[in-house]
C-alpha cells in the first residue's frame, strides 16, 4: 500500500539541515550584541583591514577580521542578520495579506474584479523592482520601512496569482457548492472554506519570497536607496567593501557569504515543505 513519506524520512533530512542553518542565524541575529560584546559600529581606524582571526591593537580578537573603519564584522554580520530577517519576515507578511485577500476575491468573485486586480498585477509585473527602488529612494531618502514598502509591493502578485488560481479551482468543488446552498455567505465561504484550503500553497510560497526579498533588501542596499548606512545590512557591507576586495576579501566574501548561505537554507526549507505538503508524494 502506498503511504506518504513522514517528516523524519529522506525529504525530513533536508528540511532538519535547512532548519539547522536558520536556527543559527536566528539565534545570532536575536542575541548577536550579547554573543559579541564589540559595538558593530564602533570605529578604529588603528584595527583597520585586519584579516579573520586577528587580534587588534587594543588587544581585542576580531574572529570575522575587520573592515575598512576597524569595525568588527563579526558584530556587523550578526547585525545584518537581524536586518535581513526583519525584513524577509515583515516583507513577506504584508505582502501575503495583500496578495492573498487579492486572490481570494480575484478568483471567487470573478467578472470585473477579477480582471480589474489581475490589471493591477500586470502593470506591477511591468515595472522593474531596480528602478521603483531606486525612485522610492530617492524620493523618500533611504529607510527600512521604504525598503518594506518595496518589497511588499512588488511581492504581493505572486501571492494573488497562486491563490486565485486555488480559488477559481475551489469555488467549483462540491463543499464549496454544499455550503452555498446551505446559506452560506461569500465572506464565510471566504474565511471558513476556501483560505484553509489555500495555506499549503501559501506556506511554500513564502518560503520562497523570504529568500527572494533577502536578496532584494541586499541589492538596493548595494545600490545605496535601502537601509540606512548607519545600519549594517549585509547590501551595504559589500557595497562598502568592494574598493578593497583586491587587499581584503574578507570585507566582502563574509556577508556575501551570510546571503549565500541563508538563501540556500530558506530555498531547501521550501523544496522541503513543497514535497511534505504533496499529497501526490508517495513512496511504498
Amino acid at each position: 500500500m502506498a503511504r506518504r513519506l513522514g517528516p523524519f524520512g529522506s525529504l525530513g533530512l533536508k528540511g532538519l539541515f535547512a532548519a539547522t542553518i536558520l536556527g543559527v542565524v536566528l539565534v545570532t541575529a536575536l542575541l548577536g550584541d550579547a554573543m559579541c560584546r564589540v559595538d558593530a559600529s564602533f570605529q578604529q581606524l588603528s584595527a583597520r583591514l585586519q584579516p579573520p582571526l586577528s587580534v587588534g591593537p587594543d588587544g581585542v580578537s576580531h574572529v570575522l577580521g575587520t573592515d575598512h573603519l576597524g569595525r568588527d564584522l563579526l558584530a556587523r554580520t550578526m547585525a545584518g542578520a537581524r536586518v535581513s530577517l526583519l525584513v524577509a519576515l515583515a516583507g513577506v507578511c504584508v505582502a501575503a495579506v495583500i496578495g492573498v485577500s487579492a486572490g481570494l476575491a480575484s478568483g471567487f468573485l470573478g467578472g470585473h474584479i477579477d480582471e480589474a486586480i489581475m490589471t493591477c498585477a500586470d502593470v506591477q509585473l511591468a515595472l522593474p523592482f531596480t528602478l521603483l527602488a531606486i525612485s522610492i529612494g530617492t524620493i523618500a531618502g533611504p529607510s527600512l520601512v521604504n525598503v518594506l514598502i518595496v518589497l511588499s509591493a512588488t511581492g504581493w502578485v505572486a501571492f494573488a496569482r497562486v491563490v486565485r488560481a486555488q480559488a477559481l479551482w475551489l469555488r467549483k468543488a462540491d463543499f464549496v457548492l454544499a455550503a452555498r446552498s446551505l446559506g452560506c455567505g461569500s465572506g464565510r465561504l471566504l474565511v471558513r472554506h476556501l483560505l484553509p484550503n489555500c495555506a499549503s500553497p501559501i506556506i511554500v510560497l513564502s518560503s520562497f519570497a523570504a529568500a527572494r526579498m533577502i536578496v532584494a533588501e541586499a541589492t538596493i542596499s548595494f545600490l545605496g536607496v535601502g537601509v540606512p548606512s548607519w545600519i549594517p545590512s549585509w547590501g551595504s557591507m559589500i557595497s562598502e567593501g568592494r574598493s578593497y576586495l583586491p587587499v581584503a576579501w574578507w570585507v566582502v566574501m563574509i556577508p556575501g557569504g551570510a546571503i549565500t548561505v541563508s538563501i540556500i537554507a530558506i530555498n531547501l526549507l521550501g523544496d522541503w515543505l513543497r514535497d511534505w505538503m504533496d499529497p501526490r508524494l508517495t513512496s511504498v
